[in-house]
């Protein structure tokens, strides 16, 4: 990306484009009821960032617990909900400097600043749910943190190292916006 400079038409979209993934990947972690599930057959326990189903037996109903009655179940979803918004705001932001055709590169390393503090918000969310989830829950048979807990890793490690990206970005500007002289290694026989 740097050698042919952010003016090149498919390199200068990677990074908000890579952003549009992260923010995928957020809204199945909020949408998806695999945070936790059960590992082995009966699958009696299943749980979502918003409530716990379990069941007594193979075929029987599903009875669902909203965790907003807890008081940490509403620190964890509104701690990761935060750091999805932030990243939200912070995709729209990148669409933005990167439409105009001279970058802004102090508005790009703003992006990663915010960034670094979507990545704090999601990961305080994502781990308050498993500490305090096991402790305060009753858990029966073998469970795991599964796809959609997952989903949420995935998106603050995104968080983290998009962030480094759009810092470092402007360390580059000579040679993105094309000030620097090539420099050719030539040596006679």
């Amino acid at each position: 990306m740097v050698k042919y400079g952010l003016d090149y038409t498919r390199c200068r979209w990677i990074l908000p484009l890579l952003l549009g993934i992260g923010v995928i990947f957020g809204i199945i972690a909020l949408a998806g009821r695999g945070w936790l599930e059960s590992q082995t057959l009966p699958y009696v326990h299943q749980a979502s960032l918003w409530e716990s189903c379990t069941r007594s037996g193979q075929g029987g109903p599903w009875t669902c617990e909203s965790l907003m009655g807890y008081a940490w179940g509403r620190a964890a979803a509104a701690t990761y909900l935060v750091g999805f918004i932030l990243l939200v705001i912070c995709f729209a932001l990148a669409i933005i400097a990167f439409a105009i055709d001279t970058l802004r590169f102090n508005f790009i390393r703003g992006i990663g600043g915010l960034l670094f503090v979507a990545a704090v918000f999601s990961i305080m969310g994502l781990v308050i749910y498993p500490v305090k989830f096991s402790t305060e829950i009753d858990m029966t048979g073998i469970n795991m943190f599964s796809w959609a807990y997952g989903f949420g890793w995935t998106t603050a490690i995104m968080e983290i190292c998009l962030g480094f990206f759009f810092c470092c970005l402007p360390n580059y500007e000579d040679q993105i916006l094309g000030n620097v002289k090539p420099t050719y290694f030539y040596s006679s026989p």
